[in-house]
């Protein structure tokens, strides 16, 4: 980066010298020389030509000249056609891998009191089941795109919202005390979030052998099978007692608030397993049950204001006509709120809580609507942010069979893939031979950062928008664009560096501007210095998938560097030097690169 902005600024002074006209920063286009032609960097010359009144051969000989003659980056040129192809001197690749070896962090922007500060909400379970494969995505997406805007110099809040309240949670709870005995996940065994699960399934049980009953009888009876199902569905005494627990709950009841207080913190305590285990966490937790009402009161403030209508049942909608839009339902004709109510109440409750700059809601793309609704509705209210939320929009995610083993039967169950994955990945690295001298922890923990890094890396590798099919045996791989691939590189570097202390080798903070450099150590250095621009990049697109694809290219361009290059073994000292702090800060970028997406690294694999 050093290199770009000290040859941009000698291009505005040869523009100013030579044409006499001042330009700014952006006309001053930058970018790698093609594989086929000399060169490191490539000056476009077409924006200068109306200052020039030359042609673009000469323009671009002009340019070089003066920039050979008066820039010490600059080592020769080569003009074709319209560009004008720079090679860099080797003292200034030194340079920059000096300026690279110096900042920890190089590549990333740290954030200040003016930083703008972006919320990112992601997970938004349900407290009737536990987190299955869809909520992994999310987690992950969420958890890596917080912390590319840190990087990029924002400030950063993560949270989430759990959907704790409505007539699935009552089912849950209805079965529990019909078929429960008592039973907890202390006594039973099962994480809480599972325990709970169990008994939304057995409820569905249930309710569905009521309604074939009750269908068959109504069409005994002469109703026709269509009607005789739909009276069945409403008919059924489990729903019907669920529906009185609801509104036993919306009025406080204090037996069925206890009962939901004591379910839903088995399920929090369960969550907060799988949390950990996928390494993702929050800074705050809003829960619908606190949201709903705070939404209720911001609509009736809106229909005050005349933003929103009333209709004769008492319901209330928005017309969205004028942006082309339907209407909108947002309290229903007895008053109680929609999802859209909701998210206005957890709005209304984040605005207040933090200065929020922009608003990210990681949530799948069959929410489109919703979200486009939503933006509308948050600008007409007053919320600043409102009109520019971001919906982050991702695809589903399948497996190639269609689901894996999980307790429902029906999805796969998130802390069951995690464990699938830990287990694959140490039985491929037992295959493999690569626990040689190992301690059964440390094959223990190398699995777990494997296998972790393999589930994290497969999945967010791929753009978020897309539907994705996650193939374990295949993200397990230790070749080819894979999280243990760029994993067992890092581990490799760390080997080298440890036997090059075994050796006494005092590798420098700084080398000398003299030193050795050949072509291949320039691309990797270049490559190093593109980090800074991946994350950018990925910031601006909201995308984990480009710093995946930054760290395999990285990896794979040093995995061929060290096939071509000997570093331990090589016999000029300088070399060695050279392509050992080279070797150092490409373990250091593939560690900060991978960290942005929520990966860890082993010291040995």
């Amino acid at each position: 980066m050093k290199i770009e902005t000290e040859i941009c600024g000698s291009v505005i002074k040869a523009v100013k010298e030579l044409y006499g006209q001042d330009v700014p920063e952006k006309m001053v286009q930058l970018q790698k020389t093609k594989r086929e032609f000399e060169g490191n960097l490539t000056l476009v010359v077409f924006p200068f030509l109306k200052m020039s009144r030359k042609k673009p051969e000469d323009t671009a000989q002009e340019i070089g000249e003066y920039l050979a003659n008066n820039d010490k980056n600059i080592s020769g040129f080569n003009v074709v056609k319209g560009f004008l192809n720079l090679n860099i001197a080797p003292a200034a690749w030194i340079g920059l891998l000096n300026t690279i070896n110096s900042d920890d962090l190089f590549g990333e922007k740290k954030s200040d009191e003016n930083s703008p500060l972006v919320m990112i909400e992601y997970s938004s379970p349900n407290t009737n089941k536990p987190l299955h494969l869809g909520h992994v995505r999310n987690n992950l997406l969420g958890w890596s795109l917080a912390q590319i805007m840190q990087a990029n110099g924002n400030k950063v809040v993560k949270t989430n919202i759990v959907n704790d309240r409505g007539i699935h949670i009552c089912k849950s709870m209805l079965a529990w005390q019909k078929w429960g005995n008592g039973e907890t996940p202390e006594t039973s065994g099962k994480k809480g979030d599972h325990l709970i699960g169990d008994y939304y399934v057995a409820f569905d049980k249930h309710y569905k052998a009521e309604c074939e009953e009750l269908k068959a009888k109504y069409m005994a009876e002469g109703i026709d099978e269509e009607d005789a199902e739909k009276k069945a569905k409403e008919e059924a005494p489990l729903i019907k007692e669920a529906h009185e627990m609801l509104v036993k709950w919306e009025n406080s009841d204090p037996e069925v608030r206890a009962l939901w207080t004591k379910m839903n913190s088995w399920v929090y305590a369960g969550f907060d397993q799988t949390y950990k285990a996928l390494g993702v966490s929050f800074d705050k937790i809003y829960y619908e049950s606190d949201t709903y009402l705070k939404g209720k009161a911001k609509v009736e403030e809106g229909l005050e204001k005349g933003l929103f209508v009333r209709k004769e049942d008492n319901s209330v909608w928005a017309d969205l006509s004028k942006d082309g839009l339907d209407q909108k339902l947002l309290l229903r004709s007895d008053g109680t709120s929609v999802y859209m109510t909701q998210d206005i109440g957890t709005a209304e409750m984040r605005f207040k809580d933090f200065p929020i700059d922009k608003m990210i809601y990681v949530v799948g793309n069959e929410q489109n609507y919703h979200f486009q609704v939503l933006s509308i509705l948050l600008d007409r209210l007053g919320f600043k942010w409102g009109k520019e939320l971001v919906h982050f929009s991702y695809g589903m995610v399948e497996l190639p069979n269609g689901k894996m083993k999980s307790r429902e039967g029906t999805v796969v169950d998130a802390d069951e893939l995690v464990e699938e994955m830990v287990s694959d990945a140490k039985k491929t690295s037992e295959e493999l031979g690569k626990f040689a001298d190992m301690t059964e922890e440390e094959r223990n923990e190398i699995a777990r950062v494997v296998g972790l890094g393999a589930l994290k890396y497969f999945i967010l590798k791929v753009d978020a928008r897309k539907n994705m099919l996650f193939n374990p045996a295949e993200s397990i791989d230790f070749n080819g664009n894979t999280g243990p691939f760029i994993q067992y590189t890092y581990a490799r570097i760390r080997s080298i560096m440890r036997k090059a202390a075994a050796e006494n080798i005092n590798i420098p903070e700084a080398l000398a501007d003299d030193m050795p450099i050949n072509d291949k150590e320039i691309d990797l250095i270049q490559k190093m210095n593109d980090f800074g621009a991946a994350i950018e990049q990925a910031g601006k697109d909201y995308s984990p998938s480009g710093i995946a694809n930054y760290c395999y290219e990285l990896t794979k361009d040093f995995n061929q560097f060290y096939h071509d290059y000997s570093i331990l073994h090589e016999d000029d000292f300088n070399k060695k030097l050279v392509r050992l702090i080279i070797a150092k800060n490409v373990a250091k970028i593939i560690k900060n690169g991978l960290a942005l997406l929520g990966i860890e690294v082993p010291e040995r694999m």
